[in-house]
């Protein structure tokens, strides 16, 4: 292993009916594996890296690397994010591969009509076949480009305009994206949301992208008027996490 873990404390303790308590349901996208990755870190590194040498990019780089080691388990591939910022309890903006920091929520009004929130496809995901499809699409050479010249070009206008506070950049730029994840990421969507997908760009009532690998589990929604878009996607629960 990468990280130095007490495998011993922890084989005692499992012994002793050690068991991980979370209410993050599992094959949802929302970091269950992360969660009980960084639980375990926490808990039985020998050196743990201290919090607050979390904004040093060597460290940061390194722990990144040790905990994708540790969630391989459960998936196969892991970048390592997840139970990084699950650590660390701070998000992570990712600049390039050797450019990883942390950074701070911007200031959004917390009584505005928009909104980011979550829809609940009432069925778990199975993320290691998800990434299978994906990193089998990416032996294309066609879909590489199209994940570095537009994919990635989309995403981080999203994160820049998110950071910066800037809403109407963050939606417009979320439509372009949320329209390519559904042309070039069909299986990863789970089938009765293909149409519910669509009509939220047809319709500029709320854009939608995937959680974690998708496949079922959440769906991450974001709208300019959250009452409205609750009314496009009714009957389907919308969980509200964030308004601006």
């Amino acid at each position: 292993l990468a990280a130095d873990l007490d495998l011993r404390a922890l084989r005692a303790d499992l012994d002793r009916g050690l068991y991980f308590d979370s209410s993050i349901p599992q094959g949802y996208g929302v970091g269950s594996s992360g969660a009980m990755v960084a639980a375990l870190y926490a808990l039985y590194a020998r050196n743990p890296l201290p919090l607050d040498e979390a904004n040093e990019p060597e460290k940061l780089m390194m722990l990144k690397a040790e905990m994708a080691q540790m969630e391989c388990y459960f998936h196969g591939k892991s970048s390592g994010m997840d139970p990084t910022i699950c650590y660390l309890q701070l998000p992570l903006l990712v600049r390039s591969s050797e450019d990883l920091g942390t950074v701070s929520m911007p200031s959004l009004p917390t009584d505005g009509r928009g909104g980011i929130f979550l829809l609940n496809s009432g069925s778990p995901g199975e993320t290691q076949p998800m990434v299978q499809i994906f990193m089998d699409k990416l032996k294309e050479e066609g879909f590489r480009h199209l994940m570095t010249d537009q994919f990635k070009k989309y995403n981080d206008a999203c994160v820049s305009a998110f950071l910066d506070g800037k809403t109407d950049v963050l939606l417009r730029e979320l439509k372009k994206l949320s329209g390519l994840v559904l042309e070039n990421f069909g299986p990863m969507i789970p089938n009765d949301y293909h149409n519910l997908w669509q009509k939220g760009i047809d319709t500029n009532a709320y854009y939608l992208k995937l959680c974690g690998s998708g496949g079922g589990g959440y769906i991450l929604g974001f709208a300019p008027d959250l009452e409205h878009a609750k009314a496009e996607l009714d009957p389907h629960r919308m969980d509200v996490v964030l308004r601006f």
